[in-house]
C-alpha cells in the first residue's frame, strides 16, 4: 500500500516518494488525476446537496480542501479462503472514489447480513459514501461497510480517492439537516475526530456507533 497526500498542493511531500519509476515525484499524470477525481466528487457531493434540500455547494465546501491517495496492491494469495486483504470498515472520510485497476474481484460490501461482490467495470469509478457524510447528513446518508478479499492466483490492484474535511472545522449534523428532527451523532473537531480514528481497529462500522448520541 502506497499512501499519498495529494491536495492542497502545500500539503505534498514529493521528496518522500518513490524514485522508481524515475518519473513518479515529477507527478504531472498524478497532479491532473487527483484534480479529475475530485471534480467527479464535488458533482456528485452537489446532486447529494441538492438531493437533501441544500445549496448545491454546500457539501462540496466540507470537502474542497484535502485530498489523499491510497494506491494498493493485492499479491496473489495460496490461502485466500484463510485470510482477507482488508478487514471490515467504513471509510473515515467524506466521499471515496475508488478505481478498481484490473479484472479481478475483491471489494464486497455488507447489506443485510451478506457481503455482496463489487464486480470491476471497465472505465468506471465506485463512489463509497464515508462516516463524515454520514455524520455531517445526520444519517440520511449511510458510509459503506466494506472489505476486501485476495484472489489466489491472481493480483488485484486499486487506487482510492479520500475526500475528507480540513483540519479545523467541526465534523457533526449540518444544522439545516437537525432543524425539527433529532440529532444522531456527536459533534468534534477534525482534530478529535483523527485521534478517534487513528487509536481505533477496523471494526465494521464500530466507531461509528461510539460517535452516536444516545437514543
Amino acid at each position: 500500500m502506497l499512501f499519498l497526500l495529494s491536495q492542497p498542493q502545500s500539503c505534498k511531500a514529493p521528496k518522500f516518494w518513490p524514485t522508481d519509476p524515475p518519473t513518479f515525484r515529477q507527478a504531472e499524470t498524478l497532479d491532473k488525476y487527483s484534480l479529475e477525481v475530485r471534480r467527479v466528487a464535488h458533482c456528485i457531493l452537489g446532486f447529494m446537496s441538492r438531493n437533501l434540500g441544500l445549496e448545491s455547494d454546500r457539501l462540496i465546501d466540507s470537502f474542497k480542501e484535502f485530498q489523499s491517495f491510497r494506491i494498493n496492491y493485492y499479491p496473489p494469495c495460496p490461502y485466500a479462503k484463510n485470510v482477507l486483504g482488508i478487514a471490515p470498515h467504513s471509510d473515515a472520510v467524506g466521499l471515496t472514489i475508488l478505481l478498481q485497476v484490473n479484472s479481478v474481484e475483491g471489494l464486497q460490501i455488507s447489506r443485510n447480513g451478506r457481503w455482496i461482490p463489487v464486480k470491476p467495470l471497465p472505465g468506471a469509478f465506485v463512489a463509497k459514501i464515508g462516516d463524515i457524510l454520514e455524520m455531517l447528513t445526520n444519517g440520511k446518508y449511510k458510509s459503506i461497510e466494506h472489505r476486501v478479499i485476495v484472489d489466489p492466483s491472481k493480483e488485484r490492484l486499486s487506487i482510492a480517492a479520500f475526500h475528507t474535511a480540513s483540519m479545523g472545522s467541526i465534523v457533526g449534523p449540518l444544522p439545516e439537516l437537525v432543524d425539527g428532527s433529532k440529532e444522531y451523532y456527536k459533534s468534534l473537531s477534525m482534530e478529535d475526530f483523527t485521534k478517534l480514528v487513528v487509536s481505533s481497529k477496523l471494526d465494521g462500522k464500530g466507531l461509528m456507533d461510539r460517535l452516536k448520541l444516545n437514543p
